[in-house]
């Protein structure tokens, strides 16, 4: 299994009273697999993400990803946790703007055991429709070019596990298929676990394994919990 949870619970403290976001049952995926969580905005489908990657960490229960027991983890720990199995996929695709899209891409595995070569991320940015935007800033490509080379920067690192966090927001429907598609096609190939967060039902159809967070999460349906 790449990610196995079981019980997980995550709160805050708001004065005198607990907020339960996230009551997590159980929630397994395994090696390669993809799949898509819909849900609204709000519900807590990106704190699940920061919770896998490490960002944040959960009040109780068991989470193991990649191999990783994450609650057992130090800070720098899941720091080289992170950076050796997995990869972030966001929004705003948080490209460094001083450099081209090749440079981006490089230094998307510059943290990372595995060093990624010039020859490698050309390839990919050819692989991604961007063999013509080698050396273009990102001030200098579209929108959805943008995303291409953030998906290109992802997968330079080989990762276990891809986390996106509503990828297409930024995107109209044709070019946010697009990129769904890029994505999929891509992770299948390197054989690399894919979760895909959108409120986007028509991105979430995309998959053939959907989840609904509403479901997922109890605290959903407990009062005093998420909205």
């Amino acid at each position: 299994m790449v990610v196995s949870t079981r019980n997980l619970v995550l709160e805050y403290r708001l004065g005198a009273e607990t907020l339960r976001v996230l009551d997590i049952p159980s929630w397994d995926l395994g090696d390669g697999e993809q799949v898509a969580i819909s849900g609204p905005s709000g519900s807590g489908k990106s704190t699940l993400l920061n919770l896998v990657a490490g960002l944040a960490l959960l009040t109780s229960g068991s989470l193991v990803v990649c191999d990783h027991d994450v609650t057992r983890l130090s800070e720098a720990e899941r720091d080289r946790f992170r950076a050796a199995h997995l990869a972030y996929i966001f929004q705003t695709f948080n490209l460094l703007q001083g450099y081209t899209a090749i440079e981006n891409v490089l230094l998307g595995a510059a943290f990372g055991p595995v060093r990624a070569d010039r020859a490698s991320a050309t390839a990919l940015l050819e692989r991604v429709g961007l063999g013509a935007r080698l050396r273009h800033l990102p001030a200098e490509m579209s929108i959805g070019e943008q995303q291409r080379v953030a998906v290109a920067r992802a997968l330079v690192k080989r990762p276990q596990l891809i986390l996106a966090d509503e990828p297409t927001g930024s995107l109209d429907p044709r070019h946010a298929a697009e990129v769904v598609a890029l994505l999929r096609d891509a992770c299948r190939e390197r054989g690399c676990a894919l979760v895909v967060v959108t409120h986007e039902t028509s991105i979430a159809a995309a998959f053939d394994r959907r989840l609904d967070f509403r479901e997922l999460n109890r605290a959903l349906a407990t009062p005093g919990g998420a909205p």
